[in-house]
């Protein structure tokens, strides 16, 4: 493994387990992406896809330039529907499954929210992750949970 690979790796594990709040994780499928070589480069490369961990600003730019949607406004959109996204951020389960319609994750848009103590609810009990995905449906469906603490459900 590379230098840059064991790079991408190591703030591959640290964003899962909420230890790096200020970046963002995004995953694109290959069927959504020009050269998903080039982009391995900078990232980790899947077996269907790529994933990117990037400071915060840097990982919302590089989000747009991808999807052509803004991140925060894709956020908003797909909080709108619980869905349930795998844990490392490549995968999920649409909630539109079933139809016929052919489903897959076509990218991922995740960030970390620190622990709030004072809070209630999963802000109290540790570091969030917050999860947004696009299906290949059309659908789009968020989830959340405790960073670092295996299956959330997804």
């Amino acid at each position: 493994m590379s230098d840059d690979a064991s790079a991408a790796e190591a703030r591959y594990a640290a964003f899962r387990r909420g230890e790096r709040v200020d970046d963002v994780c995004i995953y694109l499928h290959e069927e959504g992406v020009g050269n998903v070589e080039a982009l391995s480069e900078m990232g980790i490369r899947t077996d269907d896809g790529v994933l990117l961990v990037m400071p915060g600003e840097e990982g919302r730019a590089a989000f747009q330039r991808a999807t052509s949607l803004d991140p925060m406004d894709f956020a908003g959109m797909a909080m709108d529907t619980d869905g349930e996204i795998d844990e490392d951020l490549t995968g999920g389960n649409c909630p539109d499954a079933g139809d016929g319609a052919d489903h897959y994750v076509k990218f991922v848009f995740a960030f970390a929210e620190a622990h709030h103590p004072e809070m209630e609810g999963l802000y109290a009990e540790g570091d969030v992750i917050h999860g947004y995905a696009a299906c290949a449906c059309g659908k789009t469906y968020s989830e959340k949970w405790i960073a670092g603490e295996g299956e959330n459900g997804g």
